[in-house]
């Protein structure tokens, strides 16, 4: 884009080293309003206009909300009913599957062909293959129905092998050191044309925890491969899906606290999407190793999506060399995105990280390959600490407001660095046009608190439909040779009150 503009004939270097003392004046000036130019890189170049009050109340608001999102998400998870509640020693049946036929020793079970129906809460150990069967949990009575997966194989051409019809809490532990599978045909029978539940290899309309140290595998043939309409937590295990839709989506909540788990999946590989309740549908991942490769996103959580540990590889839409027709994210939030901790790697042919409102990221090492930004957030993003390295992307992180108090960050863009703009996303018309719409907010500003930052851009390195604003930090730009683009590319003015900038690039949009 055209803003104000220095020509010179010569590619210009920007060296910007200010001391807090040394800058006072200039800090002043930016208050006041004032504008200094000069085309000579021996002297201070200020272009200056510090973001107003309501531009940082704005940014206080937007991390009081990530703050609260976030809060409620974790919050919401510990008051869910988790694997160390329960007693699997008192166990109330034990369901032997034989083929075509079930036997039931004990009580709360009853078999019927291949279907075994538990309409009693306890703990039930089931083991054997079932062929074209089905287990059924139909209980009327509060408490938790725990289901031990000692060594299953069961299979259904027509319908969901495990259906949670009604429960309190439904517990899929898988013993230790058993294997376990769970596969579905592709084409269910419903009663009526209304139906179309269940669509899931494990479906279960009411709360669903998996844990344990078994293995198991879930083919999602029809479509999903774990679905519940409420909380799903995974605990433990080595789980391995592979689904023609989605991996595992919990409607409510999605929570992963350990377990290995890897996904292979033509939709998303995690996601909910309760657009209803506004402190429901949101993921956490709090721990586990996984490993998702996804033809749409990822990670996709309706509200909040945090991310506080764990080690994640995700892969989506193909990969960054790949231009996606679909949203192919890798992480996705539909309101706030938090990132506290955690080893990640996306390698995505969309957003690696995208939240449709805010973002924060403070911890965590994150390996981002896009093909199109390395991180996006449409209102605000906050990054405080954390090692982020975007090696391959459109524009390296995007928003319209971004403040960076810390972090290791180091970039590479085929396009702009770092970019502040508002509105619809019309900068990317050498790009994916059209893929982001930004909140409606009438300030945009980058601002520069600390950290270090690397930006390798073949656009401009720092490029702002507003101001930007340092006060500290480490900034170095490698910018463009082409004449069209600049190092620094700002509209509203730049002020400086600390921290080290270098800024190298075409001089044909230089400015200072």
């Amino acid at each position: 884009m055209k803003k104000q503009t220095l020509t010179l004939t010569i590619v210009t270097i920007v060296l910007l080293l200010f001391a807090f003392s040394a800058c006072r004046a200039t800090q002043s000036s930016a208050t006041e309003g004032t504008t200094t130019e000069t085309s000579s890189s021996s002297n201070l170049a200020v272009l200056a206009k510090a973001p107003t009050d309501t531009d940082v109340i704005t940014a206080a608001n937007t991390a009081a909300v990530t703050e609260t999102v976030a809060e409620t998400a974790v919050e919401s998870t510990a008051n869910q009913s988790t694997s160390a509640n329960v007693d699997t020693s008192d166990v109330a049946a034990t369901i032997t599957l034989n083929g075509d036929a079930i036997a039931v020793e004990g009580s709360g079970a009853t078999a019927n062909g291949a279907i075994v129906t538990i309409d009693t809460a306890g703990v039930y150990r089931i083991s054997g293959t079932l062929n074209n069967g089905q287990i059924v949990v139909e209980t009327a009575d509060e408490g938790d129905v725990v289901l031990l997966f000692n060594g299953v194989d069961i299979t259904n051409d027509s319908s969901a092998p495990v259906y949670v019809r009604n429960a309190d809490n439904v517990f899929i532990t898988l013993v230790d050191g058993t294997t376990n599978s769970v596969t579905d045909g592709s084409n269910y029978v419903f009663p009526d044309a209304e139906t179309d539940e269940p669509n899931a290899a494990i479906f279960s309309h009411d709360d669903l925890t998996i844990n344990g140290g078994g293995a198991l595998t879930v083919n999602g043939n029809y479509n999903h491969g774990i679905y519940g309409k409420d909380d799903v937590e995974i605990s433990g295990g080595t789980i391995t899906i592979n689904a023609v839709n989605d991996g595992i989506k919990g409607r409510d909540s999605l929570v992963v606290q350990s377990g290995i788990i890897t996904i292979n999946a033509e939709g998303d590989g995690l996601q909910s999407n309760n657009d209803e309740e506004a402190e429901k549908g949101y993921v956490l991942i709090a721990g586990g190793t996984l490993n998702i490769t996804a033809a749409e996103d990822a990670i996709q959580a309706e509200t909040v999506l945090t991310v506080s540990g764990g080690n994640l590889v995700l892969t989506t839409g193909g990969g960054s060399s790949v231009s996606a027709a679909d949203s192919a994210k890798g992480l996705k939030a539909g309101v706030d995105l938090v990132i506290t901790g955690g080893d990640i790697v996306i390698d995505a042919a969309d957003d690696a990280i995208h939240s449709n409102g805010t973002m924060s990221i403070d911890g965590a090492t994150l390996q981002l390959a896009s093909g199109d930004d390395g991180i996006h957030a449409d209102a605000s993003i906050q990054i405080n600490s954390g090692t982020i390295n975007i090696s391959q992307s459109y524009e390296g992180i995007e928003s319209a407001i971004i403040i960076i108090n810390g972090g290791d960050i180091q970039l590479v863009a085929s396009d702009d660095g770092i970019n502040v703009a508002g509105g619809a996303d019309s900068s990317a018309f050498n790009g994916r046009p059209g893929q982001n719409q930004f909140a409606d907010l009438s300030n945009y500003y980058l601002q520069i608190n600390g950290g270090y930052i690397y930006v390798d851009a073949s656009g401009d390195g720092l490029d702002a439909n507003g101001s930007i604003e340092m006060n500290g930090g480490v900034v170095l730009v490698n910018g463009p040779t082409a004449n069209n683009n600049g190092p620094l590319d700002y509209d509203g003015g730049f002020s400086m009150t600390g921290g080290y900038l270098v800024a190298v690039g075409s001089a044909g949009m230089a400015q200072a």
